[in-house]
């Protein structure tokens, strides 16, 4: 099983937001792989604390994984840490230390070792679900404009930084002498310089490409919720990485079915003589048509349920139900031999309402539908 995140932190789920960044800056200072070169186990405890800071950090990750674990987030598709490189760690948590570094540590922009690597900006693109397609789960191959390292391009070496991206100034104060580093401007943290670029490059070295991206969204995956495709994005320039591929899910209205939650609802309208004598009528679901039983005597705002008919949950808890509304449709305009026949059976005291205790009123079917 997976270390808990609160315990690869040493903090308690009341940590706040500083003391959650205390704790992991803390841990990223005792792992870091400039402080233990060529020990593996501090490098795979870096990363774990990295990890777990990237959940614990952001408050909506931290909710779902304080109600779900670690199976908040199973499933693919971008949801949260796992499989983190050393150089999504230093491009993505390398602010909380500063622009100087720590301790001497090159690895977040410190005075040597580890060169800084910029990474590329983040795209956004919107994509369209059916259902059936949220249901099942798909796979999507999108057409993506993205800018790339163009054929050709050459770097050197930033001779401002010498290739370590920041720029160290030391500076006599009353209280000794204070060392600060920034982002050296001239090769804004790369460490490189463009040597040759060709004709079709724009002044980083990058180019816009279209390239078809294939994306896999997950079974149960909501309205507005965003997937992440790593390094998908823009490139960098030089030796940077790139940024990622942020994708906005949009779910289309269905003709028959409505969503709520991972529960679905169809209106089901039977006639009059339908409701009488009961009937099988044919429906369509998320998994294709499936023919039901209607009982006879049936009332209208009766629900039938189809369990596991539903939508799979995102968290991987089983599936909703499809809840059948049955509505007696009662015709708009009748001809002479049809009103004759209405008001004969208004008088028959077998067509009069006598609900027992059987038939619940509108309040009690809806509490037993969340019960």
């Amino acid at each position: 099983m997976k270390e808990d995140f609160y315990d690869i932190l040493g903090i308690s789920k009341n940590a706040t937001e500083a003391e959650i960044k205390k704790a992991y800056r803390k841990k990223a200072i005792e792992y870091h792989p400039d402080k233990n070169p060529g020990d593996a186990t501090a490098e795979e405890k870096f990363k774990k604390a990295a990890e777990a800071y990237e959940v614990l950090s952001d408050p909506d990750k931290k909710a779902r994984y304080d109600q779900f674990g670690h199976q908040a987030f199973e499933g693919g598709g971008g949801f949260g840490g796992g499989g983190m490189n050393m150089d999504d760690i230093f491009s993505q948590f390398g602010d909380i230390f500063g622009g100087g570094g720590f301790g001497g540590f090159g690895g977040f922009g410190g005075g040597g070792g580890r060169q800084r690597r910029v990474k590329g900006s983040n795209l956004r693109i919107r994509v369209k679900l059916t259902l059936e397609e949220i249901a099942n789960g798909v796979e999507k191959k999108i057409k993506v404009k993205r800018k790339i390292q163009a054929p050709g391009v050459t770097y050197k070496t930033c001779s401002t930084c010498n290739g370590s991206g920041q720029v160290t100034r030391i500076t006599n104060t009353i209280l000794g002498r204070m060392q600060t580093s920034t982002t050296c401007s001239t090769c804004g943290g790369s460490g490189q310089i463009i040597d040759h670029r060709p004709a079709d490059a724009d002044g980083q070295g990058l180019k816009v490409s279209e390239e078809t991206v294939s994306i896999k969204i997950p079974a149960g995956v909501e309205d507005g919720m965003q997937l992440k495709v790593s390094g998908k994005g823009n490139e960098a320039p030089g030796n940077g990485i790139a940024g990622d591929l942020l994708v906005a899910i949009e779910e289309q209205e269905h003709p028959q079915l409505q969503r709520e939650g991972d529960n679905l609802h169809y209106d089901l309208y039977i006639s009059f003589s339908e409701a009488a004598l009961g009937a099988s009528r044919e429906i369509d679901t998320v998994s294709g048509k499936v023919r039901i039983k209607i009982e006879e005597g049936v009332q209208s705002g009766k629900i039938l349920r189809l369990r596991g008919k539903g939508i799979p949950s995102i968290n991987g808890y089983g599936k909703g139900d499809l809840l059948v509304h049955v509505n007696v449709w009662t015709p708009k305009t009748l001809n002479k031999e049809q009103r004759e026949f209405f008001e004969k059976m208004a008088q028959d005291d077998h067509f009069k309402p006598s609900p027992d205790s059987k038939d619940k009123s509108f309040f009690e079917k809806v509490k037993d539908m969340f019960s």
